[in-house]
């Protein structure tokens, strides 16, 4: 009788013990870049410039009310690249980078269509790694830049 207590001990107690003391897990690393359409093109191209200083944001909504449950700002660095930390698992959410604000003054306008990304936010699809990746998005500068039409032009195909 003793060991048979023993072992239902070892089998429901242990876990669960092991389980309490577990450390917490990593917070997920969302990562991207904001740049600046120099060309205004609608997507990255070689003369593209990356923008320090952005402002982005995550923000997750309930996926049948729609409202906002979680927001979390960041800024990009030197190299127009950013990095929010997330505690939470946000598995029943939609959840989206966005982009703020520009500090450029001739690249502040959002390019249409690439001003969000969505980041899934859970464990539980299979995903080891903690880092997200969002595509990355744009501003569109004012005005193109010059040398862009050879760079539009090199996007061209000719069937001879």
């Amino acid at each position: 009788m003793a060991t048979r207590v023993a072992l239902l001990l070892v089998i429901c107690v242990l876990p669960a013990m092991v389980a309490a003391i577990r450390p917490g897990r990593n917070p997920f690393s969302v990562r991207g870049r904001v740049y600046c359409d120099t060309c205004r093109a609608g997507f990255e191209t070689p003369a593209t410039t990356y923008i320090a200083g952005a402002e982005v944001i995550v923000e997750c909504k309930d996926r049948t009310s729609m409202d906002v449950v979680y927001r979390k700002q960041g800024k990009t660095d030197s190299a127009g690249s950013y990095k929010i930390l997330v505690d939470e698992d946000h598995v029943d959410q939609l959840c989206d980078v966005k982009l703020l604000s520009s500090p450029q003054k001739d690249c502040k306008v959002a390019s249409p269509g690439r001003d969000q990304a969505r980041v899934i936010l859970t464990r539980n699809n299979g995903i080891v790694s903690d880092d997200r990746f969002a595509n990355n998005m744009g501003f569109m500068k004012d005005e193109a830049v010059s040398g862009c039409d050879e760079v539009l032009r090199s996007y061209q195909e000719f069937d001879d």
